[in-house]
């Protein structure tokens, strides 16, 4: 694309244009010429454009210019009649207009070409996420058009001072990315080191934000998510409206939000759609289901290795009871069946339509079932962990950091009992302290001597009472 130069011969520069696309068979040239002598070349590549658009904006007004020549600014300014239309001087950025749907116009004399925007492919409908659904509130959700997406967001926020910066990168699929924020309410800092962290992106093709996010994230190594994700409009204006940036990737409905702090993945759609009391209810459910998630296999073996005399005299002896003849320690019993958990939960999520819900409750009752059946496995191991398994679902947003560190916390449990179990927790308490999320601190709100907003922390306030929802937002970027 480089070596590519334009003439003032015509027929020369689309001699070059096919050369170049040579291999292509969905690449068009549509050469024009008018009643009174102007000659034209239209090029398009077909399944990207609109053929009513094409037809009806561009090659008619041609043939009915009654010019024998013309210039590229002249075609622009007086002929051709789109929504869009530039003469672009810049031949890489008009070869990557060319490729994602816009046509290019040349004509005889003049070896500028016009870009319009003719894009006419087919997108998916923006309805609901499956993975975001809500009760009550909006139901839709971005989709793979990049265009679509950010008008979902301009169309939710009416004001000027809403922003978005362009730019394409990856060397093959020059995917276009925008950065999105508000002025006056996004701290300017975070404003650039977003941009400077794109930047650097050296990638040869991206096909998903997923490729962008682990780039640009914090700690990658840390189980915590340092990035936010979302395929709901809503979710993002939200986000933005506390003082973060959005980035938008062209062909994915997932939508990145820096910072992500802990607060958010605690928090879901419906707190803000449902009353104050069932949100505040729901958050200390999920809260609490967090810690017992991560915690009660390492606590169930702990007890029963190293502190039975801390159990009730009834629990115990039943416990001893089912265990009589397993053929298994504990930790083993537990440690075998999160493993099962996990495999039926991968399966799950890989059946294709409904038969994955199925197949994984179907085949967690029987496999269970069954194991306790045949006294291979005891009744209380498969009960702890189908809690913590049931427990893990209130947050989707930390099922991995969720799934590792109740390994970790199972083998701490193991080795040391609740001094390691509590050692384990310290540590990961100690690790989310040193996690940050584009400079801010993770535990914003959370961790004591830290500038708070509280009114939407551990439970909501009512609307009326929430007069300052910009919690993110520093003094730098003047947020009023």
């Amino acid at each position: 694309m480089e070596i590519l130069q334009f003439t003032t011969d015509l027929d020369e520069n689309v001699a070059r244009l096919k050369a170049l696309f040579a291999q292509d068979k969905t690449f068009i040239v549509r050469r024009l010429r008018a009643p009174e002598g102007l000659r034209c070349a239209v090029f398009f590549f077909d399944g990207m454009i609109d053929n009513q658009a094409i037809n009806q904006s561009i090659v008619r007004p041609l043939l009915r210019a009654g010019l024998k020549s013309a210039s590229a600014e002249a075609l622009a300014e007086s002929v051709l009649q789109i929504n869009e239309c530039r003469v672009e001087t810049d031949l890489h950025a008009m070869l990557t207009a060319l490729l994602y749907g816009d046509t290019v116009v040349l004509t005889e004399g003049d070896s500028r070409p016009i870009v319009l925007n003719s894009k006419g492919f087919d997108v998916r409908a923006g309805d609901e996420p499956d993975n975001e659904r809500v009760l009550r509130g909006p139901r839709e959700g971005f989709t793979e058009s990049f265009m679509t997406n950010l008008s979902m967001l301009r169309r939710r926020v009416n004001d000027p001072r809403l922003t978005f910066t362009f730019s394409r990168y990856a060397a093959h699929t020059h995917t276009a990315v925008c950065l999105c924020w508000i002025k006056g309410v996004t701290d300017p800092a975070l404003v650039r080191e977003m941009q400077k962290r794109l930047d650097a992106l050296t990638l040869d093709g991206i096909l998903d934000a997923n490729y962008i996010a682990e780039c640009i994230r914090d700690d990658g190594g840390s189980p915590f998510p340092t990035l936010g994700t979302t395929e709901r409009p809503d979710v993002a204006v939200a986000r933005m409206l506390e003082g973060r940036v959005a980035i938008v990737v062209d062909g994915t409905p997932v939508v990145l939000t820096a910072p992500c702090i802990l607060q958010e993945c605690f928090q879901a759609n419906d707190d803000y759609y449902i009353s104050v009391r069932q949100a505040a209810l729901a958050r200390v459910l999920r809260v609490a289901g967090f810690l017992l998630s991560i915690t009660i296999p390492g606590l169930y073996i702990a007890l029963l290795h190293f502190h039975q005399e801390l159990l009730p005299t009834r629990l115990l002896l039943a416990i001893a009871a089912a265990r009589t003849g397993m053929p298994l320690p504990p930790f083993w019993e537990i440690f075998l069946l999160l493993i099962v958990f996990e495999v039926l939960k991968e399966a799950g999520a890989r059946t294709p339509g409904v038969m994955g819900s199925t197949m994984s409750i179907v085949g967690g009752l029987v496999l269970g079932q069954s194991a306790v059946s045949a006294r291979f496995l005891s009744a209380p191991a498969v009960i702890i962990v189908a809690v913590a398994a049931v427990t893990a679902l209130t947050v989707p947003k930390l099922q991995s950091a969720g799934m590792v560190l109740r390994f970790l916390l199972l083998a701490a449990g193991a080795a040391a009992g609740l001094y390691g179990l509590t050692l384990g927790l310290a540590l990961t308490l100690g690790h989310l302290c040193t996690l940050r999320s584009a400079g801010t601190p993770y535990l914003l709100n959370l961790a004591p001597r830290v500038e708070t907003h509280d009114e939407d922390v551990y439970t909501r306030a009512p609307w009326r009472r929430m007069r300052r929802r910009r919690f993110l937002a520093r003094k730098e970027g003047g947020a009023s």
